[in-house]
């Protein structure tokens, strides 16, 4: 799995595994803006036309853009559901910003994360990565 990153999404925040998924491995876990800091900012917009709406997703996004930066590879995690598809949110905003990082995801899987453990959505990825190895 050299070179391969993965990237488990919420709305609430993205786990990154850079260093390996071996069962135990921890991610560096970056946080999204609270509900009341997405409030405020489009509350702000209101009053201030030209206002940047998505802010703050850009800086959660720039945050995970980084994380990602020397990968290889990157998986993607996500709920997969809606208008509240990080995962898809994501993947837009590299491709509008980052085409050299949105060109090196190779792979997707939705999935409920809230219902799985860490070593679960680990297990998820070496599943995956069995499954794949050989297209990356």
């Amino acid at each position: 799995m050299n070179g391969l990153v993965a990237v488990a999404m919420t709305r609430d925040e993205a786990r990154v595994w850079a260093t390996g998924v071996e069962r135990g491995t921890k991610p560096t876990n970056i946080r999204a803006p609270s509900e009341m800091e997405r409030h405020h900012h489009i509350r702000e917009a209101q009053h201030h036309p030209g206002h940047d709406i998505d802010h703050d997703s850009s800086a959660f996004y720039k945050s995970i853009t980084e994380a990602v930066g020397p990968a290889s590879a990157i998986l993607l995690i996500g709920h997969g559901k809606g208008k509240a598809n990080e995962m898809l949110h994501l993947t837009q905003y590299w491709e509008r910003k980052h085409p050299d990082i949105a060109q090196k995801v190779v792979g997707a899987i939705d999935s409920d994360l809230e219902a799985l453990s860490q070593d679960q959505v680990l297990a998820l990825i070496r599943d995956w990565y069995e499954e794949y190895k050989e297209f990356i």
